[in-house]
């Protein structure tokens, strides 16, 4: 793609950044080389601007490793060994590292993101498809994932959490504010969030889920400990623990919020070691004791 001043003056550019165009490319560059230029000179705010404008190219780069401070790559990326960048990693495809990737700011890939190891960014992470991380997650500010998320061990979020499609995880998950889920939220091991819980089917989690605010699914609530909450707690269909299920003061629990009346007792039940507090829709199932 052969990139104009013309061209980049449409885009309505920063005075600052089309000046330095003009010093460096008045006869116009290539896409990925006038990246390249912008993140060398340090400029790779720029970078990302130009992207936003430009879009993606098809082009595929495989590199046995990739060490940097900083990377825009505008075609899709394969890495053989690990990837450790020091400040921003954006790439317009994909992304696939056959061993763990560590990026000190911000992560943003355009399609799918795919790791052999874990995956951790020390800002932000934005990935337009799905992600798989064979080992941890670990994000320590937001995270928006566009697509299905799947992670082999644990999940850890400084802030936000965002996901498109379902989620499966096979360890813990924790994350610092609300957690949002478009599809099923599968958990195997705890499932603790410091804001509050949404999904837009149901959640399935093995050990405890404790949450700092409310707590709903569209279907239904399975917990095989507690499941806690300091807000309500609302679901569309059944909800059970093997423990307790408490809701915050002054706050009640709603089962079968998507189901008529007439079929709780097969489509609403609601099972715990004890009758919860505030219980106010759903067809409960008092514990069998021998």
């Amino acid at each position: 793609m052969d990139i104009s001043r013309q061209f980049v003056r449409q885009k309505n550019p920063c005075a600052d950044g089309f000046r330095w165009f003009m010093r460096h490319f008045q006869e116009g560059s290539d896409y990925q080389p006038l990246l390249d230029a912008l993140v060398a000179a340090g400029r790779i705010s720029d970078a990302c601007w130009l992207m936003d404008q430009f879009g993606p190219t098809k082009a595929v780069l495989e590199v046995d490793a990739l060490e940097a401070d900083a990377v825009v790559f505008a075609g899709s990326l394969l890495v053989r060994g690990p990837i450790d960048v020091d400040t921003v990693l954006r790439i317009g495809g994909g992304l696939r590292a056959e061993s763990g990737i560590r990026v000190g700011r911000s992560l943003q890939v355009g399609e799918d993101l795919w790791a052999a190891g874990n995956v951790r960014s020390l800002g932000c992470l934005q990935v337009e498809g799905d992600v798989r991380a064979d080992w941890n997650l670990l994000v320590e500010e937001r995270l928006d994932c566009g697509g299905d998320l799947r992670v082999g061990w644990d999940v850890e979020v400084g802030t936000d959490c965002t996901i498109g499609g379902q989620t499966t995880v096979g360890g813990d998950v924790a994350v610092g504010a609300a957690l949002k889920c478009q599809s099923n939220l599968r958990v195997r091991g705890a499932l603790k969030v410091g804001g509050s819980v949404w999904s837009a089917q149901g959640i399935e989690v093995n050990q405890g889920i404790d949450v700092s605010e409310h707590l709903e699914a569209s279907w239904g609530i399975v917990s095989g400990k507690s499941i806690v909450a300091g807000g309500a707690i609302k679901a569309g269909e059944s909800l059970a623990a093997e423990e307790i299920i408490q809701a915050g003061e002054g706050y009640g629990i709603y089962a079968g919020l998507s189901v008529p009346v007439a079929v709780w007792e097969a489509s609403a039940w609601v099972r715990a070691r004890e009758l919860p507090k505030r219980l106010f829709s759903g067809h409960w199932h008092a514990p069998v004791t021998s």
